[in-house]
């Protein structure tokens, strides 16, 4: 089945526009295009991310899942279709696999709500979860407990179960692993050093498979896998969303491109009319968030002081740049449903960009590049709102 791309917010609703959508979707089929002919000229029977590891990977996956008692295949909140995991794909739902959309809160939880319920819908067992989130852990390890019960059909405790956590790159298995393993552990009273996969906001970290204790009675570990991502080439929408999530790097496109499909997607989002109380008619006297009249002189120095410009993660900078972008969409008196116009905003937006991230006029052409870095890691770690990329069905 194919799917149209409809971007969401915190709202879990479409834009408000199908044409402002269609605007964002071109500039997401230039981003997947620009790939796909990157990896066309290369001549290579398959993808560049497929590696002789990703190979191996695979194989090894294969032969273990029907040896594992639960599967739970992690996705990104974000793309729930398009980060499914092709190895899983014949294995149609069933009590043995759980699916996962790791990163609600980079996608909202009402949006991921819809999610896990239209999965429950078609038979899939689901949840939304935070690997962050201590509560959103215990719900996962409850449902896991549940369900490998189930499956045993037992009300022993004297037996072990083995879960496998499954996925493509960069959709936070290793932190769920680290996670479940603190959180059961804990739970259990169980003692002993932790042990602790390695997590990086790199695709394609995770290079063995490792085991974690997650619970006692019954005794459950869970395994942490190495990524695995298709080495087929997928169409260009799915491509993009992919890129733009940070599943395949960025080395195979310009960052300036991921970026405009970024800012073509907010600008067609409500988004960014959740920052009007941060344009500057409504931030005067204000500084990080407190009005500057609570500040005494030495204390208004001194956090003037702690600011160090090259660092685009700081509060201070962060809402400078969410304002940019309201007051550069706000003030566009353009039609965005239309591609040349969408271009002039985005074009508007990076020049504003670069005085809110302090890019230097003098780095020339690599100026627009920093810009697209800076605002990719803020997007990435949901610094600018929560979205959802694939269309409900």
């Amino acid at each position: 089945m194919r799917y149209q791309d409809v971007f969401m917010t915190d709202s879990a609703w479409p834009c408000s526009t199908s044409g402002m959508a269609a605007t964002a979707t071109h500039f997401a089929r230039q981003v997947g295009t620009a790939v796909k002919e990157k990896i066309g000229r290369t001549k290579r029977a398959q993808a560049p991310w497929y590696t002789s590891l990703m190979a191996a990977a695979s194989r090894a996956l294969v032969e273990r899942l029907p040896l594992v008692d639960l599967i739970v295949e992690v996705r990104d909140a974000r793309i729930p279709l398009s980060s499914e995991c092709e190895l899983l794909r014949n294995n149609l739902c069933s009590s043995r696999q759980i699916i996962a959309l790791n990163k609600v809160d980079l996608a909202g939880r009402s949006g991921s709500q819809a999610w896990t319920d239209y999965f429950r819908r078609t038979n899939c067992i689901s949840c939304g979860v935070d690997a962050h989130n201590k509560e959103s852990i215990k719900e996962l390890l409850g449902l896991i407990q549940r369900q490998v019960r189930e499956l045993r059909g037992t009300s022993h405790a004297n037996y072990t179960a083995t879960v496998m956590l499954i996925g493509i790159p960069n959709v936070g298995k290793s932190a769920l692993a680290n996670s479940l393993h603190q959180v059961g552990r804990i739970s259990a009273a169980e003692k002993g050093k932790l042990r602790h996969a390695t997590v990086s906001p790199e695709p394609g970290e995770t290079k063995d498979i490792r085991s974690f204790k997650i619970g006692s009675h019954p005794n459950i570990f869970v395994l942490d896998t190495p990524s695995v991502l298709s080495p087929d080439v997928p169409d260009v929408e799915v491509l993009s969303k992919l890129i733009l999530t940070g599943t395949i790097g960025d080395c195979l496109v310009s960052r300036k491109e991921i970026a405009e499909y970024f800012l073509a997607i907010l600008n067609s989002s409500e988004q960014y009319k959740k920052w009007v109380k941060l344009s500057r008619d409504n931030t005067v006297g204000i500084y990080h968030g407190i009005p500057t009249g609570c500040l005494t002189f030495s204390e208004f120095e001194g956090k003037k002081k702690k600011q160090i410009p090259t660092d685009h993660t700081q509060d201070d900078i962060v809402c400078h740049v969410r304002r940019t972008l309201f007051e550069t969409v706000s003030s566009f008196d353009g039609n965005i449903s239309y591609e040349d116009e969408m271009g002039a905003l985005i074009a508007r937006q990076f020049a504003a960009l670069q005085e809110a991230f302090h890019v230097s006029a003098e780095c020339g052409e690599d100026a627009h590049v920093k810009v697209a870095g800076k605002l990719l890691n803020l997007f990435r770690t949901g610094r600018l709102g929560h979205y959802i990329l694939d269309h409900l069905p």
